[in-house]
């Protein structure tokens, strides 16, 4: 079955950054054999209107059935607002709440982040989780894609 990852900003960029490529490219080879869906919100657009030309043009590469798209809704805005008020991360990390917040409407496999200071970080993820658990979402799973690559048995 194919997983569907919803992927930020962070993870965007990564293929060309200098630390995060190697792992980014493996990831991204999981796209092009179509093991698995990279879910895009309109939050990641907005984010990538900023981003250097080669990045913004990195997922025009791909044909559009290797995405799902989803939207920042009144509710993911509900309860990204949320994390900030029982203050998982501070509010200057809204756009951060928004995608952990559509990732978990939007019932995905994994969240996919190389953000390692207010998403792929346990004290973080236990306070999301606990958000959605009050609210009545599922927990989202939160990795960075080095965890999500496919390695050979040995």
């Amino acid at each position: 079955m194919v997983s569907k990852i919803y992927i930020d900003t962070s993870i965007v960029g990564g293929y060309f950054d200098k630390v995060f490529s190697i792992g980014t490219k493996a990831f991204f080879e999981r796209l092009n054999n179509m093991e698995v869906i990279f879910v895009l919100s309109d939050v990641l657009k907005k984010e990538l209107l900023n981003a250097p030309q080669r990045v913004k043009d990195l997922l025009l590469q791909f044909e559009d059935h290797c995405f799902e798209h989803v939207e920042l809704t009144p509710e993911a805005e509900y309860l990204a607002n949320c994390y900030i008020a029982e203050k998982v991360v501070g509010s200057t990390s809204i756009d951060d709440c928004q995608h952990i917040a559509i990732a978990t409407i939007n019932k995905v496999d994994v969240l996919a982040s190389w953000n390692f200071k207010h998403i792929v970080n346990l004290k973080r993820i236990k306070g999301y989780n606990s958000v959605n658990m009050k609210m009545g979402y599922n927990i989202l799973e939160i990795r960075n894609p080095k965890e999500l690559i496919e390695y050979e048995n040995d």
